[in-house]
Order: structure tokens, then sequence, then C-alpha cells
């Protein structure tokens, strides 16, 4: 890899390490990624993805290659303390960012697939059965020197590389080695989890039974495939045990016959609400659950790792290819650290009301959420999810206080000039900034004829059912269905500045366009 700067490492080949490997390599990077791990793993860990997800796979070319692995779920169901159905909780919109709003799938499947694409890429290489053992900066403070050693060898390697990205799980060892610290709580309670085959669950949504004398989570699959989760009591097992298949089957009898030979992975586990005291140290980044970890109740440990890998993987692409200083590599964890440790609150406050073994707080959840039922604004704030904390950058490269700054870009449907063809928005956008002007006059473009916002694609947006302007110098889209106009409405006659994430960083009228100007002046440096 003789290039003009030294690859990045990305140490830990799961599911986020092997994302935002695809990510960097779709983009051109040159990278290493080791695996202490002989394979991709054979047991089933994670298994919800949700649509955010989803269109970071697209960005890395290998949505369709997903869905082929996927239940294109409806969301989850709650139960109340006596089995009887309490509500159905879908999401706002089932393909709001392009996608259904929760995916079942098997780890093992979708680790091949990422493996798989990854593999295909000639920036990619990948080293199983390898693990890191050292780590420190050079001496110029531009890189870092790793060791690395494959199973069996006794002499170690030595890379030289850019950055390393740590992906490399709860006990990372770029995080040890680098002495930072999780704050947090690990919790005591011990749940058995079982992946199961042959089940006769065809639902596409996740069951979340709230009965105090046995907390339970039921997820199906593909193929037969059921994930089983029930909070064991004192005496039935501990951390880290091989629970007794006599045991496994009591718990499952009231849903489903077993046999041995239909358990491909059972266990019993704690969970942690931890996130690391700081996500970045010098060349070094944390990601996915070497940087935050969460119970798993709101399904959202895997999910917030890819986030983390949308978010960096552009700016690393930015910084490597010397466009962008290293100072853009600090928003990362000011965007992303306030959500992901929302959502370790928001996943153990869920536990604790879902979860409970209390008798009297399972009446009183029930009671609660039956009343809010009755109400149109509490339907929809149980139904459409609107309790979970909402994806927002507040701070890192955003400006402005419009409404819209800082949230995600939907993706709905778009008419693109000249065929007229209906895409989907982010193959319109392309993979960098993009500069939509929606419904603005021609003139208001000249105002971005600056060096600064040199190579922003720049995109004429028509909000409702009209046709986009002619094929001219920028390019133009139309709303395809009326869901463009439901996104941008408040922007009209004004800029918005996407970037690659999708995440909206300004919304600008005259006044705002300096004040943006100098935001990407500063991270250019």
């Amino acid at each position: 890899m003789t290039r003009e700067q030294p690859p990045v490492l990305v140490v830990g080949g799961g599911p986020v390490g092997l994302t935002v490997a695809n990510l960097l390599a779709a983009r051109g990077i040159p990278l290493i990624l080791v695996e202490r791990n002989a394979s991709t793993s054979d047991e089933a860990k994670a298994i919800s993805l949700d649509d955010e997800s989803l269109r970071t796979l697209q960005a890395a070319g290998l949505a369709d290659q997903v869905l082929e692995i996927v239940v294109p779920g409806t969301g989850t169901r709650y139960y109340d303390r006596h089995g009887r159905p309490l509500f159905h909780a879908r999401g706002p919109q089932p393909y709001r960012l392009g996608f259904p709003f929760k995916n079942q799938f098997a780890q093992p499947e979708l680790e091949n697939v990422l493996l798989d694409g990854l593999k295909s890429r000639s920036e990619a290489d990948v080293r199983f059965s390898t693990e890191l053992v050292g780590l420190e900066d050079n001496s110029a403070g531009t890189g870092l020197t790793a060791a690395i050693r494959a199973s069996g060898d006794t002499d170690t390697e030595l890379l030289h590389v850019s950055w390393v990205l740590a992906c490399d799980g709860g006990h990372s060892t770029v995080r040890e080695l680098r002495g930072i610290g999780m704050t947090g709580t690990s919790h005591r309670k011990v749940w058995l989890v079982a992946d199961t085959t042959g089940d006769p669950h065809d639902e596409r949504y996740g069951m979340h039974h709230g009965t105090p004398h046995r907390p339970t989570v039921i997820v199906p699959g593909r193929d037969g495939r059921c994930r089983y989760e029930f909070l064991l009591r004192p005496g039935e097992g501990e951390k880290g045990d091989q629970p007794d298949f006599h045991t496994l089957r009591r718990l499952v009898a009231p849903y489903r016959p077993l046999t041995e030979e239909q358990v491909e992975r059972c266990t019993a586990y704690t969970f942690n609400a931890v996130v690391a005291d700081r996500w970045r140290d010098g060349h070094v980044l944390l990601m996915g659950d070497a940087a935050h970890m969460m119970p798993p109740f709101a399904g959202q440990g895997l999910n917030s790792g890819i986030r983390d890998a949308a978010n960096l993987a552009w700016k690393i692409d930015e910084v490597w290819h010397k466009r962008a200083g290293e100072s853009l590599l600090d928003t990362y964890e000011a965007e992303r650290l306030p959500h992901a440790a929302a959502m370790v609150r928001f996943s153990e406050r869920l536990g604790d009301v879902v979860m409970t073994t209390d008798r009297w707080r399972a009446l009183v959840r029930d009671v609660v959420v039956r009343t809010m039922l009755r109400t149109p604004p509490g339907r929809r704030y149980l139904t459409e999810m609107r309790f979970r904390p909402r994806a927002r950058h507040d701070a890192g490269l955003v400006q402005g206080d419009h409404v819209l700054t800082g949230t995600q870009l939907p993706q709905p449907r778009v008419l693109v000039q000249p065929g007229l063809r209906p895409q989907l928005l982010d193959d319109a956008l392309g993979d960098s900034f993009a500069l939509l002007g929606v419904e603005v006059p021609a003139a208001a473009w000249r105002r971005f004829d600056t060096p600064t916002w040199a190579g922003i694609e720049r995109i004429d947006a028509s909000l409702g059912d009209r046709l986009p302007p002619a094929a001219g110098t920028r390019r133009a889209i139309a709303d395809a269905d009326g869901r463009l106009e439901e996104a941008l409405a408040t922007a009209r006659n004004r800029f918005v500045l996407v970037k690659p994430d999708r995440y909206i960083a300004a919304v600008m009228g005259p006044k705002d366009i300096p004040n943006v100007t100098a935001a990407l002046r500063w991270m250019t440096r």
C-alpha cells in the first residue's frame, strides 16, 4: 500500500469494524483490519438493524445484499403483566429513511455479507487470527506504530498507520492500551439467552412480555430462527454459565416444544450500561462497544455502533485526503456521545419499566399505558416510539438554530433530471456534502461562488407536484410522492447543507451564509 499517507488500522472484525471498513474502502481509503478470532462470529448476538443502519449500509453499497438476509420487521409489541397485548411500537414511518423501521437478522449472516463486501475491495487488507499487542504514537505526532501478532507466532509485526479505529468490543485492547476508562453501571440480574431453530413463530415483530414472575423477550427471525431471553431467578444460573437444556426447555415450553438439536446458542449473561470517558486519544478513536455498552431492551447496541461508523468514516476520509484538518475529528465525540449516552440511559429505564419483577410497578405501568392509549397524543407517543431518544447533532459541525439543523434528513424517493425515474434521495445526493436549494431563485446560487464552497454538490430541489428545473449546471430533483415536501417544507426558499452522513449541518437564508462559510473554513484548516 504505497500511498501518500499510511493506511488506517481497524481493530476488530465484528459488525461495527466490518461496517466502518467497508465505508472507508468505498471512499478509497487503504486499511488493514485485524481480528483476533479465526473467522467471523458463528453466534447470533445482535439481532436487530434499524432503518438508519440500513441507510448506512446503502452508503457502503451493501444494502441490497443485507436485505436478502433480514426480516423486514414491524417494530415491537409490548405485553402487560397478564400476557395481554398493550401496544405495538412501529416508529413514525416505516420507510422514513428509505428502509423498514426495524429488521431482524442473524449476526453470522450479516458478518459474512459485510466480509464478502470488504474482500471485494482492493483497499482492504483483512487479517483474521491476528491481534493487536502494542500501540505507540510516532515521534512526529502524525500517526501510530501498531504491533500485531498472528496466532501461533512469537514475533510481532510493526505497522505504521495514520489512524486506529477501536472496534474491538467491550473488553477493548485498544482502550486498555490507551488507559481509557468507562463510566456507568454493571447490572447484576442474570438473563438466559437462547437462539433456536425450527421455531413456529412467524411474527415480523419482537415481543416483550412484561410478566413480573418471568420477564421475557422473543424475537423471531428468518427460516425458523428465534431468539428467546428470560430473566433468571436466584439460583437458576450465574453469568457465564452454560445453562442446562432442561432449564431452557422448561422456560421455552409455554411457547414451543424444543429439542437439543434446535439450540444454536444458549448462555447466561448480565449487561452493562457504560460509556467511555473519552472517544478520541490522539490518532485513536473508539467505536461501538469499545465506546459504549447498553442493555439490550431497546435493540440499539449494534445500531449505535453503526451510527458511530457513519459519523466517523467520512471524517477520516476528509482528513486522510487532506481536505480537512484533524480538528474535524473532534466533532465525532461532540456529535455522537450525547445520543449514545442518552440511549444507554433509555435502555436502562426501558428495562426497569418493561422488564420489572415488581408487581405493583407492573400494575402502575399497565394502567398508565392503557390510559395514554385512550388519547391521540398518548397513542402517538407510544406507537411511534417518541419516547426513544432522537438522534440529533446539537454540537460539532452544525450552525444555526433552524428546527431542521442537526436532524437527519429523511430519504424519500425523488425524481431526478433528465430521466425523471424515481430513486432514493441518497443516490441523488452523492457521497459527500450536498447543498440543496429548496425552491430558490437561480440568482441566489451566486452567493456560493467562492473557494470555500467549491466541490460541494449543488442541487435544486422542487417540492410538491412540480417538475424539477430543466437540467443545467446543477443537479435537479423533485418530490416523487409528497415526502420531500414533508421533510423540507420549513426550509422553503432556503439552502440546506447536508453532511455526508445525511445529518443537516445548516439551513441558510442570505444572512446565515457567512457564518456557515466560516464554519466550513474552520473544518478545512
